[in-house]
C-alpha cells in the first residue's frame, strides 16, 4: 500500500530521483484515494508475476500504438479496475511514471499517460515525440506530464 500521508522511497531507492519518484507515486494514491476510495498499492517488477504482466502489457501498448520502447528499468507496477476503468501504472528507475487509462466498455476514454519526477531530464524515447505541461503537487513537487490517445484494442 502506498501511503501518501507518510511518503517512503521504499522500493524506489535505486532510482537517482527517489524523493521526488515516491512523492509523484504518493501523489496517485491520493488521487485514487480521494477519487474512488481506492487504496493505491504497488508490486516489485522482478519479484512478482503481476507487476510483470502490468509492465509487458503497458511496453506492448508503447511499441503496438507509437513504435518506442522505455529505456529505463520497471521498479513497480500495479493494475487494477475502479468504476469500469482498468489501470495500469509502472514506475520506472529514471523517475518515469507510465499509466495506462483503459475504459472497458466500448467508445470510453483510453490514453496513456507520461508523468516525470521533479528534477528528472526527459527521457530521449520521449523527447522528440511528446510536449509536456506542468503541474504543482504538494506531494511531488513539479510534474511534467503528456499522453496520447490509445486507438487499437488492448
Amino acid at each position: 500500500m502506498v501511503d501518501f500521508e507518510n511518503v517512503s522511497t521504499a522500493g524506489l531507492e535505486s532510482s537517482p530521483v527517489a524523493e521526488a519518484l515516491a512523492g509523484l507515486r504518493a501523489n496517485e494514491a491520493r488521487y485514487f484515494k480521494n477519487k474512488y476510495d481506492h487504496v493505491f498499492t504497488v508490486l516489485t517488477v522482478g519479484t512478482e508475476p503481476a507487476a510483470a504482466e502490468a509492465v509487458a502489457y503497458v511496453h506492448r501498448i508503447l511499441e503496438d500504438e507509437r513504435h518506442f520502447t522505455i529505456a529505463s528499468e520497471p521498479l513497480e507496477a500495479t493494475s487494477f479496475e475502479v468504476d469500469g476503468v482498468r489501470w495500469t501504472y509502472v514506475f520506472y528507475a529514471s523517475g518515469l511514471a507510465v499509466n495506462v487509462l483503459y475504459t472497458v466498455a466500448d467508445g470510453g476514454k483510453r490514453a496513456v499517460g507520461f508523468k516525470l519526477s521533479d528534477g528528472m531530464d526527459v527521457p530521449p524515447e520521449l523527447a522528440d515525440r511528446f510536449k509536456f505541461a506542468r503541474q504543482r503537487s504538494k506531494l511531488a513537487g513539479t510534474i511534467r506530464g503528456s499522453f496520447f490517445v490509445i486507438k487499437g484494442e488492448y
